[in-house]
C-alpha cells in the first residue's frame, strides 16, 4: 500500500487545527498528528512519498455539486452544445469530488451517458457522482422512475429539476411535491441523500413554489436544494429569507460578471451580515453548463460557458477579498456539501476519510498540490496526473 506523508502542514479540516502532520495510506487518510516520523514512514515503505509544504495550508479537496462534466447547454441550436470535461480542468480547479446533472436537453442527452463519463472520470482519479433527471417533468430517468434510480444506481444520489424558468415545465405544485416526495423515499431505502437540486430561473414567482410544495408535510426543507440563486438581487433576496426559514441554497460560481447577478463571495459576505446559517449555504460552479442571456422577447442575443475553477476564485475572493475566515469559507466546498449530499468520506480532514486534500500557498492563495484519493494530481502547481486523452 503506496503512503504519503505531508509534513508541516497548517490544518484545516476545515477546522482550523494548527500545525499538524498527514499520513495516508492508499486512498484513505491513516493518521492526523503534530508529529509523524518521516523515518518511521520511509522504514514501511522506502518508495513513501514526502512532502514537506513549510506551513502552506492544507485542506479538504473541494466538492463541486453541480458541473456538468459530461457537456450541457443546446439552447440556440446544437452548434450550442458544451464539450465534455476533461481530467486537467478540475485538478487546476481543487475539485476532488464532482456532481453532475443533465441541463435543459433531456432529448439528445443521456443519463447512461452521463453515468460513463461519470465512471470514466472516477477511473482516472476523482470521486463522481449524478442526478437523474433534467430539465423536464416528467423526469427522464435510467430505471423506470427516480425513486428506482436512486435506489438501484450506485452513482446517482438525487434528482434534478428546473423552476421558475421559461426552459422548464412549469410543473404544478403537486408535481413537485411527489418529486420530492419520491426523491426523499429513493434516499431513504437507498441510504443516500435522495435530494432534489432545483435549477432556479428568473421568474418573479422564485421559490414560492418551493415554499407551496412543502407547506402541510413533514419533509424537512433540506431535501431540496436551490441553485443559481444568486441569479439576480430579488432571488438572492427571496433565498436568504428562504434560509432563515429553514431552507438551503447554493450560489453559483459561474454567476456573477454581468452586472444583475450576485458574485457570491459578496452574497455570501452579505449573508453572514444578515445573520443567515452558514450552515445553510454552498456553492457549486455550474462548470461546463451554457450561460445563455435572452432578452426580453425571450431571444437568445449571448452564450457564455460555466467555469470549473470560479469555484477556487470565490473561495480565495471570500478570504482575500471578504476577509471571510479561511475556516468559514472552506465549509461552502467542502463540509456543507458533503453533510448536504450525505457523503460520509468527503469534505473533511480525519482518519479514515478518504484522502483528497489541497496545499494552498498562504501568501498567494495559489494552489500548490492536489491529491485525489490518495493520489499526486498536482505537485508544485503543476498538473502531474491528466484524463486518457488528454496531451501530457
Amino acid at each position: 500500500m503506496r503512503l504519503l506523508l505531508i509534513q508541516n502542514a497548517e490544518i484545516y479540516t476545515p477546522v482550523h487545527l494548527g500545525k499538524h502532520d498527514i499520513l495516508i495510506a492508499g486512498k484513505s487518510i491513516l493518521a492526523l498528528e503534530t508529529t509523524i516520523s518521516k523515518e518511521a514512514v520511509l522504514a514501511i515503505d522506502p518508495e513513501a512519498i514526502i512532502i514537506d509544504v513549510q506551513s502552506a495550508f492544507v485542506v479538504p479537496g473541494l466538492i463541486d455539486s453541480h458541473v456538468h462534466f459530461n457537456g450541457a447547454g443546446g439552447e440556440g441550436g446544437p452548434h450550442f452544445r458544451t464539450p465534455p470535461l476533461q481530467l486537467s480542468r478540475f485538478i487546476s480547479a481543487g475539485i476532488t469530488t464532482a456532481v453532475a446533472p443533465l441541463g435543459t436537453d433531456g432529448i439528445s442527452r443521456s443519463l447512461k451517458e452521463l453515468l460513463a463519463k461519470a465512471r470514466s472520470l472516477e477511473n482516472e482519479g476523482i470521486s463522481t457522482y449524478m442526478y437523474t433527471g433534467a430539465y423536464g417533468v416528467p423526469s427522464v430517468t435510467i430505471t423506470e422512475s427516480v425513486m428506482s434510480d436512486i435506489v438501484l444506481i450506485d452513482k446517482i444520489i438525487g434528482t434534478k429539476i428546473a423552476l421558475s424558468d421559461h426552459r422548464s415545465s412549469h410543473p404544478t405544485v403537486e408535481e413537485l411535491r411527489r418529486i420530492i416526495s419520491d426523491a426523499r423515499v429513493g434516499g431513504m431505502l437507498s441510504g443516500k441523500a435522495g435530494v432534489v437540486e432545483a435549477h432556479m430561473g428568473g421568474e418573479s414567482i422564485g421559490l414560492h413554489i418551493i415554499e407551496q410544495a412543502l407547506e402541510g408535510t413533514d419533509i424537512p426543507l433540506g431535501q431540496i436544494i436551490p441553485t443559481h440563486v444568486n441569479r439576480n438581487g430579488k432571488l438572492y433576496t427571496q433565498a436568504l429569507n428562504y434560509c432563515n426559514n429553514g431552507g438551503v441554497i447554493d450560489l453559483t460560481t459561474s454567476m456573477g460578471n454581468d452586472g444583475n447577478s450576485v458574485k457570491p463571495s459578496e452574497g455570501i459576505a452579505r449573508a453572514m451580515k444578515e445573520q443567515v446559517p452558514i450552515s445553510h449555504l454552498t456553492m457549486s460552479t455550474d462548470g461546463n453548463g451554457s450561460m445563455p442571456e435572452f432578452d426580453s422577447s425571450g431571444e437568445l442575443v449571448k452564450m457564455g460557458i460555466g467555469e470549473p475553477f470560479s469555484l477556487f476564485r470565490e473561495l480565495k475572493d471570500c478570504v482575500c477579498e471578504e476577509k471571510i475566515s479561511l475556516e468559514v469559507a472552506l465549509k461552502l466546498v467542502t463540509q456543507n456539501v458533503a453533510e448536504r449530499l450525505k457523503l460520509l468520506n468527503k469534505g473533511h480532514i480525519a482518519p479514515g476519510v478518504d484522502g483528497d486534500v489541497l496545499v494552498i500557498s498562504p501568501t498567494s492563495f495559489r494552489l500548490e498540490y492536489v491529491i485525489a484519493k490518495g493520489e499526486v494530481m498536482m505537485s508544485e502547481g503543476k498538473i502531474v496526473k491528466k484524463g486518457i486523452f488528454e496531451e501530457i
